[in-house]
């Protein structure tokens, strides 16, 4: 699975003033810094946002790029200051961000109170355009800009851009990028700047932009100065015409001189267009399917294949035979290459557009397993709770990623392998309730099935629990479908051992195929697990829906085990809709009510030292933090 480029942006409202008596309203910053994963790795201050004045609900227009893999805890510390001097700065309060907790948000957006005070806002969105970035060059002067000071003062000129953005309130003219102001004058000289683009234009170098100036109010209260629309391509070209021409409400007040504008880190046409893979199966519509409804599993379950329609191919229309050519006609059109092919999807695309992953667990309850009693078998269960067996190591780690993109955290976990009341079930609900809420309430239907009167017994048989996932997986995309959304399923399925039956196994995975169904198999003890690979790679000849996993290889870092059992997943979600046609849905946005505001938590004890240049590091002082496995959260 490749890494994704993540945009972070970040706002905060109710904040409190530590400005001092008589001394006006803060002037926040923030500073963003990416938090360790081990006592081996080292503390990464991403850079710092703007500082705007006068201000207790922030909304800074400074963005953070982050890569992101699913399974990979990425754990990010915003900490807002007061600036008082460059070096002299007052700490107004700080919280704590798992990045897949944002991405599985209504909205991508989580907010959380402060400790001292006021809400914080963070939004991570996939960074489009090109990967590496790119970069804008830009200098500009100011040539007689009308004055907004009045008799006897200047204005103190600086300038933003604003891009079209799809917001909450339909189209909106977002900030992107703000200059330093230049005091008192009407023919300003800005410093020449680089600017991502990322953050600027998305990498669409055409991108409609708004290029304003603005005179600078310490209230914050701007005065407008003049604007032109514009964008990157046309600065380029601006650099060899007098200017470009500022107005307010239709007269001219003022130009703005291009003297640098040249972009870096672009790929040119030729360079995408050999990077496309033309090869690659184009997407076709698939039949509808007709699943039957996801049943309560008491009794074994058999899996009713759905049947697939074979592909319809259109005729390829017979080639047209160009006529002769006649010199007195009109000249033929000049050749203009054909339009790049879109793009292919990405994880993050259905992700944004808010696809949800519904989680079902399947707990492996055969006798090989050992008496739960005694310690050292593999469900031994701790009598103060405090000590984990792997199968809960693995269900809180592995389910504590998937959990954050399942809206409602409500989870079915099932069982295999026992016998109640002298019958062998294959499958059987764990717990009192057929779905059980977030992990928390897993770990507690697992425990409870041992006091259900099960005798743990044989054999290992996992293919009532695949069909069952499927109907699952299937009625629960029927459903999302008729609401205008989409859903997408994974079943985590933990076991000591091999299968009992490996051919209807491997009947049972290619039955389920055509679900929008990710089987994560993940083996628990010494068993020899040959047989269980052999599942997954028989997996990879048709579409690709299993992935397996030894828990032992990963059991000393729990980061690793997370990001091994994902590694699959996202190219899996992405496959399955592209297969059948299903694009990813346009970006949800959220009203800032409906956002879910978590409590104030404890605050993390990193000191940072600002220089009189104001560069940040970390403080000699500071206590360091590492980001908790996911199984300390529920």
């Amino acid at each position: 699975m490749k890494t994704e480029t993540v945009k972070i942006s970040i706002r905060a409202t109710k904040l409190p003033n530590v400005a001092g008596a008589f001394k006006g309203t803060s002037d926040p910053f923030a500073v963003v810094t990416l938090m360790p994963n081990d006592r081996d790795s080292k503390i990464k201050i991403l850079g710092k946002t703007e500082v705007i004045k006068n201000t207790l609900d922030p909304d800074w227009t400074k963005t953070f790029f982050l890569e992101y893999q699913l399974g990979t805890p990425v754990s990010i510390l915003i900490k807002i200051y007061d600036e008082i001097r460059k070096n002299d700065n007052k700490d107004m309060g700080s919280g704590v961000f798992e990045l897949g907790a944002i991405l599985g948000a209504k909205g991508n957006t989580k907010a959380k109170k402060m400790k001292r005070g006021g809400t914080l806002f963070v939004k991570a969105q996939k960074s489009v355009g090109s990967d590496k970035g790119g970069i804008l060059r830009l200098k500009m002067n100011g040539i007689s800009l009308t004055n907004t000071e009045g008799f006897m003062k200047k204005s103190d000129p600086f300038y933003e851009f604003t891009r079209k953005d799809i917001g909450d309130r339909g189209t909106e003219w977002d900030i992107v990028h703000r200059s330093a102001q230049i005091k008192n004058t009407l023919n300003p000289k800005w410093e020449e700047e680089s600017i991502d683009l990322r953050v600027l234009c998305g990498g669409d170098l055409d991108l409609p932009l708004r290029l304003s100036v603005y005179d600078y109010e310490s209230s914050g209260k701007h005065v407008p100065m003049g604007a032109v629309e514009t964008s990157v391509n046309a600065l380029v070209k601006a650099k060899s015409t007098a200017g470009l021409k500022i107005s307010t409400g239709g007269s001219v007040t003022g130009t703005l001189a291009v003297l640098v504008a040249s972009v870096s880190g672009v790929e040119s046409l030729e360079e995408k267009m050999a990077s496309l893979d033309v090869s690659a199966e184009q997407p076709r519509a698939a039949p509808t399917p007709t699943a039957p409804a996801a049943p309560t599993p008491t009794a074994p379950f058999a899996p009713t294949p759905t049947p697939t329609a074979p592909p319809v191919y259109a005729p390829v229309p017979a080639m047209a035979i160009p006529a002769p050519f006649n010199p007195a006609a009109a000249p033929p059109a000049l050749f203009r290459p054909p339009p790049m092919p879109p793009a292919r999807p990405t994880f993050l695309d259905y992700i944004n557009g808010g696809t949800e992953m519904q989680l079902c667990v399947a707990i492996d309850f055969t006798g090989s397993n050992g008496d739960p009693r005694r310690p050292g078998t593999l469900h031994y269960l701790s009598p103060d709770g405090r000590t984990m067996n792997d199968y809960e190591k693995a269900i809180a780690s592995i389910g504590g990623v998937l959990a954050d993109y399942d809206s409602d955290k409500k989870f079915p976990v099932w069982g295999f392998g026992a016998k109640y009341s002298g019958q062998v079930y294959h499958l059987f609900q764990c717990g009192p309730t057929a779905e059980v809420e977030g992990v928390r309430g897993i770990l507690d239907a697992y425990r409870k099935t041992f006091q259900s009167g099960l005798v743990m017994s044989s054999p290992t048989v996992i293919t009532e629990v695949v069909g069952t996932a499927a109907g699952f997986a299937k009625s629960g995309q029927q459903q999302a479908m008729s609401q205008g959304k989409q859903k997408y399923t994974t079943l985590l399925i933990l076991t000591d051992g091999a299968v009992s039956d490996i051919r209807a196994t491997v009947q049972s995975l290619t039955m389920c195929s055509d679900a929008p169904l990710s089987i994560i198999i993940v083996g628990i003890g010494m068993a020899d697990f040959s047989a269980m690979q052999y599942l997954d790679d028989v997996a990879r000849e048709k579409p690709d829906i299993v992935q397996f996993v030894e828990f032992n290889k990963h059991k000393h870092d729990l980061h690793s085990l997370t990001a091994a059992t994902m590694n699959e997943l996202p190219d899996q979600l992405v496959a399955y809709f592209q297969r059948n046609g299903i694009q990813p849905l346009p970006p949800v946005q959220v009203e800032e009510e409906d956002i879910v505001i978590g409590a104030a938590e404890e605050e993390i004890d990193l000191a940072l030292d600002f220089n009189a240049e104001g560069d940040i590091a970390v403080g000699g002082g500071s206590g360091m933090y590492v980001a908790p496995p996911k199984y300390g959260h529920y």
